[in-house]
């Protein structure tokens, strides 16, 4: 799977996020966050070098529970999971390593 460009309009339930096999980046943000909106480039750039990492943009803020249940606390945050277990997260990376780093942890299963 590449780059997902949009934020899904709704999120789905933390277990179905759990059940997901294989390594998925969960990413945290809102399209009018200037943080988010800049970290673009450097998430597609990076996740070009693993095709076998799902992507999904999850449009958080207040009361959305998907979110809270990962202690989201500014964005963009990436949470790579690997069968429903997070491996490691970046928040507000700011360059490409931030990221190779992270996916870096996405080996073939």
């Amino acid at each position: 799977m590449a780059y997902t460009r949009d934020y899904a309009p709704t999120e789905p339930a933390r277990a179905d996020l759990d059940a997901r096999p294989g390594y998925t980046l969960v990413e945290f943000g809102a399209p009018w966050c200037g943080y988010c909106t800049s970290a673009q480039p450097l998430i597609e750039r990076a996740l070009q070098a693993h095709p076998d990492v799902a992507h999904l943009k999850i449009e958080d803020g207040s009361g959305r529970p998907l979110g809270r249940s990962f202690r989201i606390k500014l964005w963009p945050s990436l949470v790579l999971m690997r069968d429903g277990e997070e491996l490691g997260r970046v928040v507000r990376p700011e360059g490409e390593e931030d990221l190779a780093q992270l996916l870096g942890a996405a080996r073939p299963v």
